[in-house]
């Protein structure tokens, strides 16, 4: 039998993640703000010389900043899928998991729509979007379901903090600042986990829970129909809205199985993290990848097969200048994850990993993919033939910018691993010490 934990031992445990920061961990903050800069520097030179310094040009429209809007808003209702799913389903070894989670999918949501804005030539006329939207745009859906989600989670990520909050709030071996010890005593909002109060939090994040799931999966599915209700060759198609939530979910997975991996290394969690931990979540990987692979299958079948002019010009784009972004994105990023987590001799942790580095490149490519070559095989006849206006190719703007939202995220996940346990310290429950051997069986 497994034995549950005192809540005071843990917070013992975890106490140095919060109470100090090593060289090293000064050292990597030291960096991703000096990227973070960098992108500061980009945006700078992106607005007083507009969008001239990118590679967007009339014909291609969008670029790498969509690619990054759409990549960021996947994990982030992955990140909500998993973790309302683990805690709907009571799965006990979600626990030391969950937190991680849950924090992707709240950095993620903050971070993509700010690559949206970076596409707008007048950000001055960026309240008009609210001031005067229409209904009727499918822009106008897509903010007013960014807007919910973001209510939404921030609310169930709340209450699933609640209970470690009052902990760390009584827990008076913890040395702190001031400000952090106020800090929890407000949001515990007078928390002390009597039956009545823990009766009421479990409800209202079974509630939340629930709500995240749905949100999540409409979100997404609002997000694909900006580009489907379109006539344009590669977006115009009724399968957009699973396949982009499958996508989502499949890169999410991915994500949180290098978080865990970091983070176990980082913080030394590896009684807590284990073989079993990544088997799940690599498991879960499998799936979508099979469904991930299957979706692409068809979508792309069927427009070869179909053989209209529009698709076949696309896809010999596809198959002519993508040839090997193509194969990396649907062949490599399937088949790694179902051939590592699908034989068991291959099921380490090392391998679940660098399969899961695998999956997350190989979904961004597939979102470039999805965006880029379109553009680049309008219905129209190109008038200017410049290879700049034809084709398109990111600058160091864009990818400046993109390493700032890269390094934005690592930060940001960095400093609330500062401000609270990366592992949920309420009520864990210690894993068998076997239960590696079991695994690897």
């Amino acid at each position: 039998m497994s034995e549950i934990i005192s809540s005071d031992k843990l917070l013992k445990e975890f106490a140095p993640q919060i109470e100090r920061t090593s060289l090293v961990g000064k050292i990597w903050i030291i960096f991703l703000i000096a990227v973070i800069f960098l992108g500061a520097f980009a945006l700078y030179w992106q607005i007083s010389r507009g969008h001239i310094v990118t590679g967007m040009r009339e014909n291609v429209v969008w670029g790498v900043y969509i690619v990054n809007f759409i990549f960021f808003m996947g994990i982030s209702y992955a990140g909500a899928l998993i973790s309302g799913s683990l805690h709907l389903f009571h799965a006990g070894w979600r626990k030391p998991i969950i937190r991680m989670a849950e924090f992707i999918t709240i950095i993620s949501l903050l971070i993509g729509p700010v690559f949206i804005m970076l596409c707008i030539g007048r950000l001055d006329r960026l309240p008009n979007l609210v001031l005067f939207g229409r209904i009727q745009s499918p822009i106008t859906w897509d903010v007013i379901a960014i807007s919910t989600d973001i209510v939404g989670c921030l609310l169930f990520l709340y209450l699933a903090l609640l209970r470690d909050l009052a902990k760390m709030r009584d827990f008076t071996e913890l040395k702190v600042p001031k400000w952090k010890k106020k800090m929890y005593k407000i949001l515990a909002l007078g928390y002390t986990g009597t039956a009545e109060q823990q009766i009421m939090l479990k409800r209202a994040t079974d509630i939340m829970a629930g709500m995240v799931i749905a949100i999540a999966i409409i979100v997404y599915s609002v997000l694909a129909w900006i580009f489907s209700v379109t006539l344009q060759p590669g977006w115009h198609s009724t399968i957009f809205g699973p396949y982009f939530v499958i996508a989502a979910v499949y890169s999410g997975s991915g994500v949180l199985i290098v978080a865990m991996y970091i983070f176990r290394k980082t913080y030394h969690l590896e009684e807590h993290i284990t073989l079993k931990h990544f088997v799940n979540v690599g498991v879960i990987m499998l799936v979508l990848a099979a469904f991930f692979g299957y979706f692409t299958f068809s979508e792309y079948l069927t427009k070869w097969y179909g053989s209209q002019k529009n698709d076949e010009q696309l896809i010999g784009i596809l198959f002519k200048d993508y040839y090997l972004m193509f194969i990396l994105s649907n062949y490599v990023g399937v088949l790694v994850p179902l051939i590592v987590v699908g034989f068991k001799k291959l099921r380490t942790i090392n391998n679940i990993t660098i399969s899961a580095v695998i999956v997350i490149i190989a979904l961004w490519l597939n979102r470039y993919l999805i965006v880029v070559p379109t553009l680049e095989s309008p219905y129209l006849p190109i008038q200017d033939s410049r290879e700049a206006w034809v084709h398109y190719s990111a600058t160091w703007v864009e990818w400046s910018l993109t390493a700032a939202g890269v390094a934005m995220f690592c930060l940001l996940f960095t400093l609330a691993s500062k401000l609270i346990p990366i592992v949920q310290v309420s009520d864990l429950k210690e894993e068998p010490k076997q239960v590696d051997d079991i695994y690897m069986k």
